[in-house]
């Protein structure tokens, strides 16, 4: 079990429905025949309470809510992963709006986030829940934001008595922030009919009702076993709004993520080396128990290793530009090239 823990929130709070947030207020319809002389231009930030002819600007309201350099970000830090970034804004966007319907006094119910991520290992399912907890943290849904991770070891207990303290210890650590259950299905063992995982999902489901205003719960796994696990636990299912679904990454996505791996730890591709290494993706997606950028963040330590190893070997002086440079023998040293058989891919590199 960890946690992530999130500095102070930076974002405004989120008002209920017919509740203002302080700030700069739009300015009113001038009184007068209708016309463009008579509209007021739409004011910059949000603010407290508006009259029904009030103008706000959409554009001005998003940039003092820092919702752009937040989507911005995640475009930066994540390749690929467009399905999962459009539903991210649309999320982003339902916020914003509910807060404008709030400040015109217009009905608008707080929603309901609690998400499921599906999607094969390595697709950046628990990197997305992080950033998740800290957009709604600065969009003022979350009050701190951080992540708690879980699985069915830190939520069942193994005798009577055991599962309620686990799991309440557990949710009481991820309110205000994420919880963000792996595996989610492995609470669920209709088997074992001494099985306590029931329990602990009942506990969950009465708090993600009861606080879901104060907690967002996402649960992750293969899309085939949380099919299977919403249609045994039907209560569950009906409190998942967001069915977000990650799908693997493809060849210039993964090379993509390589060079970017390479280039936080300070290395350099040569040109032949770039070469290779697409090569050697290519040849390492087609074996088994790939696992997206998880594996390429394995091959890329088997580089480091296979670079610092000739480097040493080689002796005598050398500069700053070796310490850096990855090559093609570098790369071409990994047995994927002469044995694609399969075997577990920590060894394949």
């Amino acid at each position: 079990m960890s946690a992530v823990a999130g500095r102070k929130a930076a974002g405004f709070a989120m008002p209920r429905p017919g509740n203002g947030a302080p700030g700069p207020a739009a300015r009113p319809r001038a009184a007068g025949p209708a016309g463009p002389a008579n509209d007021p231009p739409a004011d910059a930030c949000a603010g407290g309470p508006l009259p029904a002819g009030a103008l706000v600007d959409l554009d001005a309201e998003g940039r003092a809510l820092q919702i752009s350099g937040l989507l911005e970000r995640l475009d930066a830090e994540f390749v690929g992963l467009t399905p999962v970034k459009d539903r991210v804004r649309e999320i982003a966007a339902l916020l914003l709006i509910d807060r404008l319907r709030a400040r015109y006094a217009l009905s608008s119910s707080r929603p309901s986030l609690h998400m499921c991520f599906t999607g094969s290992p390595g697709t950046g399912k628990t990197t997305m829940a992080m950033r998740m907890g800290e957009l709604l943290r600065e969009l003022g849904y979350l009050r701190q934001g951080q992540l708690v991770t879980a699985t069915r070891d830190d939520l069942v207990g193994q005798y009577v008595g055991h599962t309620a303290p686990k799991t309440k210890d557990v949710l009481r650590r991820a309110m205000g922030g994420v919880l963000l259950i792996d595996e989610a299905y492995y609470l669920y063992r209709p088997e074992n009919e001494r099985d306590y995982g029931p329990e602990a999902i009942e506990i969950l489901l009465q708090f993600m009702e009861a606080h879901r205003d104060d907690l967002v719960v996402i649960l992750a796994g293969y899309q085939d076993k949380m099919e299977v696990f919403f249609r045994s636990n039907p209560g569950m299912a009906s409190r998942i709004g967001h069915h977000i679904d990650f799908p693997d990454f493809s060849l210039g996505d993964l090379v993509q993520i390589a060079e970017r791996m390479l280039e936080q730890e300070q290395y350099r591709l040569s040109p032949p080396a770039t070469e290779a290494l697409r090569e050697y993706i290519g040849l390492r997606m087609r074996q088994p128990r790939f696992s997206n950028a998880r594996s390429i963040r394995n091959a890329i330590d088997r580089l480091r290793l296979r670079q610092a190893g000739r480097l040493v070997a080689a002796g005598g002086r050398i500069s700053r530009a070796d310490l850096i440079e990855i090559t093609d023998a570098d790369v071409r040293g990994s047995r994927v090239f002469s044995d694609t058989a399969a075997r577990p891919p920590d060894h394949l590199a």
